[in-house]
């Protein structure tokens, strides 16, 4: 017994992947703006020095 989903025509098939694919998109754009911001921005000002930093050589003591 072969499944359904192999008896399905090539339309159809790209029929469900799109929507499926805007029910991700959608459920992405809907989680992310939702979210709730940072309490504080401190963990983004050390990413920042970080980054800014990133390949100079340490500071001797």
């Amino acid at each position: 017994m072969v499944p359904s989903f192999h008896n399905a025509d090539r339309p159809t098939h790209r029929r469900v992947m799109a929507i499926g694919l805007l029910f991700c998109a959608a459920f992405v754009i809907i989680s992310f703006s939702l979210r709730t911001p940072p309490e504080s921005d401190r963990v983004l000002v050390k990413a920042d020095k970080l980054v800014r930093t990133a390949g100079q050589a340490q500071k001797a003591n």
